[in-house]
């Protein structure tokens, strides 16, 4: 049966930004394809501006985060609510729950809405004190607003079980193999292939990007690092002008590219990835589809994805030992053999797009019939 589901929470596809981005562009034209009706909700001044992309009717709403910052998130979410209301979709997949969940009121009755819980936002680093407690507050109104909800690592799925006994539905991001490097890439970053080393990441402080360059400035390479990434926030800025003078360092802006991402992380000496909070991380995946020698912080989130297939560190002077020896006993093909095998097997963009599927049209007829109109929780809060 055909489902018409609206995917709200991102900035946009096709993807400039992140995640969440990166999820919906995937799985919107993979839905689409299933035969079901899909709308996903772009920022106003989303790069793209046309209605329709890959079968995907986009609605623009109006983002007023360019002039107020993060307040203006909540605005956004409170107008794509306010505009979804009118469409009378089966259902609503809601990406995060960080400024959304505080209009969990005005979500339209008879749809079912679906939360994908993202991580434990109020551990990020960015944050302040108060900024916690609030995200805590509005983890709490996902949960009682969503009719179902998804979490996409394990360790999300159990934190919400032992928190709340709410059952959510592991689904993974996905990712694809990537065999098809292009040497040409480098020659934009002046890098040969096994010569340099890649940071890619939002830059947030949860990230560990300044840990990895701390660690990466005390080395004695002479080799550079490429780090990838918006360099638009305060934080970024901080960054640039800290690290100015080691001009091994080379901040590149963000690549959204695929085959250029790919190919950066496949020629990589090391590829360091220092997210710490949240659950599966798009950029791990592919850093394991494309085959990269991986230097992951050390966290549940990361060893739960990656195993015993990559190299750990937990601060600057693990990085600084990693970047000037990489211990001989590392056979990188191997590792590259047993992430693109995991990655076929547990995270391919088919499976993922499948259980989604089934997961979110699978059952809303029965799912919007049984919800009464006061969306009452179905779990107790704990103190």
């Amino acid at each position: 049966m055909t489902c018409r589901i609206a995917i709200l929470g991102t900035r946009g596809i096709p993807n400039h930004y992140g995640g969440f981005e990166q999820l919906a562009e995937y799985l919107a034209p993979g839905l689409v394809l299933a035969g079901h009706d899909v709308t996903v909700y772009n920022s106003h001044n989303h790069p793209y501006q046309e209605k329709e992309w890959k079968g995907v009717h986009i609605r623009h709403c109006y983002d007023p985060e360019y002039m107020l910052g993060s307040a203006g998130q909540f605005i956004y979410d409170l107008n794509c609510i306010l505009d979804a209301r009118k469409q009378g979709y089966d259902v609503i997949l809601q990406l995060g729950y960080t400024s959304s969940s505080i209009w969990g009121p005005l979500f339209p009755k008879g749809t079912t809405i679906i939360y994908n819980m993202d991580g434990l936002e109020w551990q990020r680093a960015k944050y302040s004190g108060l900024a916690r407690r609030f995200l805590r507050y509005a983890e709490k109104l996902a949960v009682k607003y969503s009719d179902r909800s998804i979490s996409d690592s394990p360790v999300i799925q159990a934190y919400y079980r032992e928190k709340y006994g709410l059952d959510t539905e592991y689904i993974a991001y996905g990712a694809e193999v990537f065999d098809q490097a292009d040497e040409k890439v480098l020659d934009a970053y002046d890098v040969n292939p096994n010569e340099y080393f890649l940071l890619m990441a939002r830059m947030e402080p949860d990230n560990n990007i300044e840990t990895i360059l701390d660690g990466f400035s005390q080395s004695r390479t002479r080799r550079k690092i490429l780090v990838v990434g918006d360099t638009v926030n305060k934080f970024s800025r901080r960054l640039k002008e800290k690290f100015r003078r080691d001009d091994r360092i080379l901040f590149t802006g963000g690549i959204y590219d695929q085959q250029k991402i790919h190919s950066l992380k496949f020629f990589s000496r090391l590829y360091f990835h220092g997210h710490s909070t949240g659950g599966t991380n798009p950029s791990l995946l592919e850093a394991m589809a494309s085959g990269a020698l991986i230097a992951a912080h050390k966290n549940p989130f990361n060893k739960e994805v990656l195993g015993k297939n990559a190299l750990y560190f937990s601060g600057a002077e693990d990085i600084t030992r990693l970047v000037d020896h990489i211990p001989a006993s590392v056979n990188r093909a191997e590792l590259a053999r047993r992430n693109r095998k995991k990655v076929i097997e547990k995270f391919s963009w088919p499976e993922i797009i499948a259980r989604y599927e089934q997961f979110c049209c699978g059952r809303q007829t029965a799912t919007a019939a049984e919800k009464n109109s006061s969306r009452k929780p179905s779990v107790v809060f704990p103190a």
